[in-house]
C-alpha cells in the first residue's frame, strides 16, 4: 500500500520501521519541526525523522496541516493510508478525509479505557492489571474512533512506564502488521467503543510527583513507577529533593510516623500511611541514579523523617 507515516517520538520508531520492513510504499513521513533539547538546546530532529531520512524516505514538519498549501502537498501524495502514531497534533477532517482508506492510529491503551494524553502512565498510577494498543480509525473525536484491533500487555509490579513504553511501542508496530494485512485482504472488522466505559488520562503535571506519605504503600509505588521518567515522583531529604525512581512495597503494618526512614547497611524502608515503601534506586540534585545500598554506604537515614 502507498501510506503516509505521522508520528514523532521514540514510541512511533518501530511502527515505521515494520512498515518499512513489510515494504510498504511510505511515501511521506510527517513529525513535529525539530526542537532544542539537553544541555546546550541544541536543535535536535524527532526520532521518526531521523529512521525516515535514512530510508531517503521526504520528511514534512508542518507547524499546522489546517491550510490549503499544507492540504494539497498532503492530497499530492495521492496515499491509500495514513498511519499515526503519537504524532502529537490534531488532524483535521480534512486530512482524515484525504487518503483512500481514511486514517488510522496505534494508541496506547486497551480503549476505550484511557483516551488522551497520557495512557500508559494513567495505567499504571491507577493500578490498572493490562494495558496495551489499540489499532483504530480516526474520527475528529480524540481517541473515539472505531477499534480494529488490540494488543495486550500484562503490567508487572516491578515495571514502569519506561519500560512499559518500549514493550507498548513494539506491539503497536505488529498490531499495526496485523491491520494492514486485514486491510489489504477486505476482512477488516470494527468495534465501535462503548462511551459508558470511556476514561480519560490527562497530561502528567510536575505538582503530582510530590510524595504524600500518608498514601498507602500500594499508591505510592504505582506513583513510583508511573511518573518514571517523567516528572519523576520526589520528597525532601535535608532541605533536598531526592527523587525516587523503583521502589516495592512491603507488606508489613507499621506504627512509625509517615515518611520515617528505616533501614540497615542495604535496604532503605519508608513508612507510609499503612505499611512500607522500600526504595530500590534514588537520586539527589546534581547526582546521578543510584540503589539504595549505594546511597546507604555514605549517607545514614535511619529515623530519618522525609517530605
Amino acid at each position: 500500500m502507498k501510506i503516509i507515516f505521522a508520528g514523532t517520538p521514540e514510541f512511533a520508531v518501530p511502527s515505521l520501521q515494520r512498515l518499512i520492513d513489510l515494504g510498504h510504499e511510505i511515501c511521506a513521513v510527517y513529525t513535529q519541526p525539530d526542537r532544542p533539547a539537553g544541555r546546550g538546546q541544541q536543535l535536535q530532529p524527532p526520532p521518526v525523522k531521523v529512521l525516515a531520512l535514512a530510508h531517503n524516505i521526504p520528511v514534512l514538519q508542518p507547524l499546522t496541516l489546517k491550510t490549503d498549501e499544507e492540504l494539497q502537498t498532503l492530497q499530492a501524495f495521492d496515499a491509500d493510508l495514513m498511519v499515526v502514531v503519537a504524532y502529537g497534533m490534531i488532524l483535521p477532517q480534512t486530512v482524515l478525509d484525504t487518503p483512500r482508506l481514511g486514517c488510522i492510529n496505534g494508541h496506547g491503551s486497551l480503549l476505550p479505557r484511557w483516551r488522551g494524553a497520557a495512557p500508559i502512565q494513567r495505567a499504571m498510577i491507577e493500578g490498572d492489571k493490562e494495558t496495551g494498543v489499540t489499532i483504530m480509525q480516526i474520527v475528529k473525536k480524540l481517541d473515539a474512533g472505531n477499534m480494529l484491533h488490540k494488543e495486550v500487555y500484562a503490567i508487572k509490579s516491578t515495571d514502569t512506564s519506561a519500560i512499559v513504553h518500549d514493550e507498548l511501542s513494539q506491539l503497536s508496530a505488529i498490531g499495526l502488521e496485523k491491520v494492514l494485512a486485514q486491510i489489504e485482504n477486505g476482512k477488516v472488522y470494527a468495534e465501535a467503543q462503548d462511551e459508558n466505559r470511556v476514561t480519560y488520562a490527562a497530561k502528567l503535571t510536575k505538582e503530582e510527583a510530590v510524595i504524600d506519605w500518608t498514601q498507602s504503600a500500594e499508591i505510592l509505588v504505582r506513583k513510583i513507577h508511573g511518573l518514571n521518567p517523567w516528572p519523576v515522583a520526589h520528597t525532601l531529604y535535608d532541605g533536598k529533593v531526592m527523587k525516587i525512581w523503583q521502589a516495592e512495597v512491603l507488606p508489613e503494618k507499621t506504627h512509625l510516623p509517615a515518611g520515617q526512614a528505616r533501614c540497615s547497611h542495604k535496604t532503605l524502608d519508608i513508612a507510609t500511611g499503612d505499611s512500607f515503601v522500600r526504595i530500590h534506586e534514588l537520586q539527589l540534585p546534581n547526582g546521578k541514579r543510584m540503589s539504595a545500598s549505594a546511597f546507604l554506604a555514605a549517607h545514614d537515614l535511619n529515623g530519618v523523617q522525609l517530605g
